[in-house]
């Protein structure tokens, strides 16, 4: 997924350039209020009243989106992995996080987001839980706020943070592509008041209220070993996926990160951005089945089921 990657990293860049600031970066910080004065959820979520907005989704971000390419097939490899996680322990909600920024978790969760909603016409609910360096939004091309940040503090309703895509296709160089029936939680005005946000346990609620209307819940988080958000996002969801990065992060990174979430079930280790990987092998660290008495992964490399 290197290349993939990387122009990523370069169409957010000329993207955010073009724009400027997003409106939540100038928002002021919510003032956060113990748990016990915020408003309850509301109850019976219909959505129905989901708000939809035309997005702008950014294909190159996207390889998802395509009918076929190297960056599509190594999703599907990803997606049947988690559906053989599923077939094995009750699986829905599931934290993408890293141990450090720059590791590729973003657009991991985005396209997982994205292969599962073109799959079995699943139902798709994705969250942008980082709300200090929110990114989720830039690359769909969709509105960044009202999000998570205000119904966390109490001053949004689920109905107000909920969006979809109004438009069901997007054309490129003369390509049409589909765009799935997904749904989109951003970031909302987080800012250095995130922490607090979190904390207070709303997160749980809001998983729990919209849990029986989807069939996938992902939620990006901030990486684990620079902000404690992770920790307790971590308790909203199933399991954890952690992604790091081809012969950039180091393994003790990947061990710290394992530790940090040793409360959580783990999925494993996304290995992005592989340079020269094999076409028909996806890399991945498998810490359910480790080497006897050992604290370490074991690397296994899985072949890819369509």
């Amino acid at each position: 997924m290197s290349r993939i990657y990387d122009a990523l990293q370069r169409a957010d860049i000329e993207r955010q350039a073009a724009q400027g600031k997003d409106a939540a970066e100038n928002a002021e910080p919510y003032f956060v209020s113990g748990s016990e004065d915020l408003p309850p959820i509301e109850a019976g979520v219909n959505l129905e009243n989901t708000v939809l907005h035309s997005w702008k989704p950014s294909l190159v971000s996207l390889p998802t989106l395509g009918d076929r390419g190297e960056g599509i097939e190594q999703f599907r490899g990803l997606r049947s992995q988690i559906y053989q996680f599923r077939d094995q322990n009750p699986l829905k909600t599931i934290l993408v996080s890293s141990g450090m920024p720059a590791e590729g978790k973003t657009f991991v969760a985005a396209n997982l987001a994205v292969s599962l909603a073109r799959n079995r016409n699943n139902t798709v609910l994705l969250i942008d839980a980082d709300l200090r360096r929110p990114a989720l939004h830039a690359i769909l091309g969709a509105p960044s706020a009202p999000g998570l940040a205000e119904y966390l503090a109490g001053a949004a309703e689920v109905s107000d943070i909920l969006q979809r895509n109004e438009n069901p296709r997007v054309v490129e160089a003369g390509i049409m592509h589909a765009i799935p029936d997904l749904a989109f939680i951003p970031s909302g005005a987080g800012g250095d008041n995130s922490s607090e946000l979190v904390a207070n346990h709303r997160i749980e609620e809001l998983v729990a209220a919209l849990s029986p209307h989807f069939d996938w819940i992902l939620i990006d988080s901030p990486p684990v070993l620079a902000f404690a958000d992770a920790i307790d996002l971590a308790r909203a969801a199933d399991a954890v996926l952690l992604v790091a990065r081809g012969a950039t992060t180091p393994f003790d990174v990947a061990q710290r990160a394992q530790a940090a979430f040793a409360n959580s079930r783990i999925l494993g280790f996304v290995l992005n951005a592989v340079k020269d990987a094999p076409r028909r092998t996806s890399y991945y660290y498998d810490y359910d089945k480790q080497e006897a008495g050992s604290g370490s992964p074991k690397r296994k490399d899985k072949r890819r089921q369509g």
